[in-house]
């Protein structure tokens, strides 16, 4: 059974608010900008008032993803339309995992099993794109299976012809304020003072709980 990572949100805010959550941007290797995605957002109204809790569930399984697009990502944007994704393994010290895999775009947008592939670097996996003109654009990077819908949850925009080496960080977010999942978002403007949730140490549960004073805390366990 697949593990699942689990943030419960809990509110002491005197009004109701929306909430967003989303994940540090993986380091990449080729490609360009990194952009983010919204991954999951809902209202919560005071805790003690009404017992209301937002949860946010996502498996840890990593998955490959490549979105097409007719344009440039913007912020607030969705970004794109047709979309594959692909279970696949963080490359090894000793080499080993399933970590490689090739997309296609025509006659559909795909991308094969991953492979055991040389040349990738410990934690991460890579995505091979074929030759293409643009437009239409192609995002490629980690996705995510989010409340039960895998999400790319941060991509850069490839390049034809190309290697994508993508090392994915287990840091997730929640901060307040709405983004519909799978739309971009600015990570840097949105982290600040933004409650982290860092389940790099092993930890598989947080308990979030934004304070009356608009401070957040946070209980990893």
């Amino acid at each position: 059974m697949s593990t699942l990572l689990t943030i419960n949100v809990r509110s002491q805010a005197a009004l109701t608010q929306d909430f967003f959550f989303f994940q540090e941007p993986a380091v990449y290797t080729g490609g360009s900008q990194v952009y983010s995605n919204s991954l999951f957002s809902g209202f919560l109204s005071n805790f003690t008032e009404t017992g209301s809790v937002l949860t946010f569930k996502v498996n840890l399984q990593y998955y490959a993803g490549i979105q097409q697009s007719n344009s440039l990502p913007r912020v607030g944007a969705s970004t794109g339309f047709a979309s594959a994704a692909q279970p696949i393994d963080l490359a090894s010290v000793d080499g080993s995992g399933n970590d490689w895999t090739t997309a296609t775009i025509s006659p559909a947008l795909g991308l094969s099993v991953p492979v055991n592939g040389s040349g990738v670097q410990a934690g991460a996996f890579r995505i091979t794109t074929p030759t293409f003109s643009s437009p239409p654009y192609y995002n490629v990077g980690s996705a995510v299976n989010a409340n039960g819908s895998i999400i790319l949850s941060n991509f850069v925009q490839v390049n034809p012809a190309s290697h994508t080496d993508c090392q994915p960080i287990l840091k997730f977010y929640v901060q307040t304020g709405q983004y519909t999942p799978g739309t971009v978002m600015n990570f840097t403007q949105s982290s600040v003072n933004a409650a982290i949730c860092d389940f790099t140490g092993g930890y598989t549960t947080c308990n979030v709980t934004l304070n009356a004073n608009g401070s957040w805390s946070t209980k990893l366990l």
